[in-house]
């Protein structure tokens, strides 16, 4: 039951935040449940895969099984949620939403669709939660976004309809392959299909699942999105749920084409190394805070696909350990853009400068979640990849060689943005001091803590979720 509670503790909290009115008490509520859920999550880590997995009748017509279960990689990303929704909730407390119940109401439902994302061994059950946690976030990028919320909202909506229609097209597809007629994880990683067949199945897949990530070319809808989203929304966006494509190319995609995906992996690896370059040179031209973190980070994610695809036990690991030192990451950053937001009134850096001085604990803060970004030895994101590119350069030289460029680009924009933000001339010189609200610091100090105590002793994590990379590498095989 306790996977279970995972999705209803945050369902139900949801639905009830949409009846209080007053705002601090929505506010109070939304964090209290986030937490609650935090602790459910803290007790999985701690217990066996059968006593964390339920099995119940949902659509016995359908051949569909409400079957909800943790394996490591399972339990990594379900607490990387369950960590990231407190935090975000308490770092921008001080932040304020017209109509907050209805906003914190729709986090919730978001936190639920992404748990269940995590938890789902069934192909129907899967999409269901996928699905439910799509549909909230178009409603908080549409209603609380900036000025331009609505064509982007809708430029987002097109492009993930797109990629869950052509999911459900390729789950039906699936599900009349196999003998039984049946979405169950265990008949979907033993299909037998022809070669046309395999390839046709895995491009419907891939293609929902690269635009999720995003994967170059499927990335336009991602920094227009995550620009005109409320800074908490963001948090989200990339902070955990495009973390629900990386899982599902691995939950799903690979073991069921497995021979598919060899065939494909040349033409995803180059794909993704391009839109590492690609967007790394993009976002060394860019002068908005919220758009050079948006294509960092999908210069992040294509490391990941390209590692993904190069059957490497090393590489896979370092993708799944990445997945959680990225959400990490990223969300420490957005947080300080928040601070600087609220109080500023810009992200462009043309108007920035000098912040060091107004706030010298922010600073190191952010140059150490900065420095993360880049992969630094001590860091969490170093161990990953690291894994990530030797799984690379492994699978061929040259392509290695090309990502590699991307380390160089990562650290000339954000050693960029961090002195144009905190260093050189001080813009506004009438304030001495920059105020940073107590729980945005301590919540900032907590993520920094998590980022340097996995940098140095990653071996936990590592030792999480080595079964699970054991048991895909094997599928694979």
């Amino acid at each position: 039951m306790i996977t279970v509670l995972l999705i209803i503790v945050p369902v139900l909290a949801g639905f009830v935040s949409f009846f209080i009115k007053d705002e601090k008490s929505a506010k109070g509520w939304a964090l209290l449940s986030a937490v609650a859920t935090l602790v459910i999550s803290l007790i999985s880590i701690f217990q066996n895969t059968n006593s964390l997995t339920f099995d119940a009748s949902w659509l016995p017509m359908m051949g569909s099984r409400f079957t909800v279960s943790l394996d490591g990689m399972g339990k990594m990303l379900t607490l990387l949620t369950a960590v990231s929704f407190p935090i975000i909730f308490a770092s921008t407390y001080n932040n304020h939403y017209k109509s907050p119940n209805a906003f914190y109401g729709f986090m919730l439902l978001t936190q639920a669709g992404l748990t269940g994302v995590f938890c789902s061994m069934d192909l129907l059950l899967f999409y269901f939660f996928w699905e439910l946690a799509l549909i909230p976030a178009y409603f908080l990028c549409s209603k609380w976004g900036g000025e331009r919320r609505i064509p982007v909202t809708f430029k987002f909506f097109i492009y993930t309809f797109i990629g869950s229609l052509l999911m459900l097209v390729g789950i039906l597809f699936v599900y009349y392959k196999t003998p039984d007629h049946s979405f169950a994880i265990t008949s979907l990683h033993n299909l037998s299909l022809t070669a046309g067949e395999e390839n046709f199945a895995f491009w419907l897949f891939f293609i929902a699942f690269a635009i999720k990530m995003p994967v170059f070319p499927f990335h336009t809808w991602q920094p227009d999105t995550y620009e005109q989203s409320p800074t908490a929304v963001t948090m989200v966006l990339s902070g955990v749920m495009v973390k629900m494509g990386v899982f599902a190319v691995i939950r799903w995609l690979l073991p069921m084409f497995p021979n598919a995906s060899v065939r494909m992996s040349d033409a995803v690896i180059i794909l993704a190394v391009i839109g590492m370059l690609y967007a790394s040179l993009i976002a060394i031209r860019q002068d908005d805070i919220k758009r050079l973190i948006a294509y960092s980070s999908i210069a992040h994610i294509g490391l990941m696909a390209a590692s993904m695809f190069t059957g490497d036990a090393t590489g896979m690991q370092g993708v799944i350990f990445q997945m959680f030192a990225h959400g990490v990451n990223i969300i420490g950053l957005w947080i300080v853009v928040d601070v600087i937001e609220q109080q500023m009134g810009t992200r462009k850096f043309s108007e920035l400068g000098g912040l060091a001085q107004k706030a010298p604990a922010l600073a190191i803060l952010f140059v150490i979640m900065a420095l993360a970004n880049i992969a630094l030895p001590l860091t969490n994101s170093f161990i990953g990849e690291f894994l990530m590119f030797n799984s690379v350069f492994h699978y061929n030289k040259i392509l290695g060689a090309v990502a590699a460029i991307s380390i160089i680009l990562a650290a000339v924009y954000t050693l960029w943005m961090v002195q144009k933000i905190f260093f050189g001339e001080v813009r506004d010189a009438e304030d001495t001091r920059l105020k940073v609200p107590a729980n945005t610091r301590l919540m900032l100090v907590i993520l920094v803590a998590v980022v340097l105590i996995f940098g140095v002793y990653p071996q936990p994590m590592i030792s999480l979720t080595s079964d699970t990379v054991t048991k895909i590498i094997a599928q694979l095989k």
